[in-house]
C-alpha cells in the first residue's frame, strides 16, 4: 500500500477570486496552470459581455473547455478524440445553455 502525498495549501486567483486549494507538491504546476487556463477561458467569456454573473461564466467555461478537450482543440490536448456524437450533443446543449441564459438575461433588464 503506498503512503498519502503530503499536500499543501495552494492560492489560485481565478477571475481575481482567490481560492486556496489542498495539492500535493508534484501537482503543484498543474494546478496552477490549469487554473490559469480555466482564469483565461473565464474572462474572455465575460469580456465578450453575454454572460453576465460568474456562475454562469463558469458553467459556459466548463463547456468550453469539455467541448475543446473532445474535439481535440485544446492547447494542451494530448488524447485521443472521442466519438463525434459526443462532440455534436455538447455543441447543442452548449448552444442551449446559451439561448437560456441569453433570455434570463433579457428577463433581468
Amino acid at each position: 500500500m503506498s503512503e498519502p502525498r503530503d499536500s499543501q495549501a495552494v492560492t489560485i486567483t481565478i477571475l481575481d477570486k482567490e481560492y486556496l486549494i489542498a495539492c500535493p507538491e508534484d501537482e503543484r504546476h498543474d494546478l496552477m496552470r490549469s487554473a490559469d487556463y480555466l482564469d483565461r477561458k473565464m474572462r474572455e467569456i465575460r469580456d465578450s459581455g453575454k454572460i453576465i454573473g460568474t456562475e454562469r461564466i463558469a458553467v459556459m467555461a466548463a463547456l468550453n473547455i469539455a467541448h475543446e478537450l473532445l474535439n481535440g482543440d485544446a492547447d494542451e490536448n494530448k488524447g485521443e478524440r472521442v466519438d463525434p456524437a459526443i462532440g455534436q450533443r455538447i455543441r447543442s446543449l452548449q448552444n442551449r445553455i446559451e439561448e437560456a441564459l441569453y433570455r434570463s438575461r433579457q428577463l433581468e433588464i
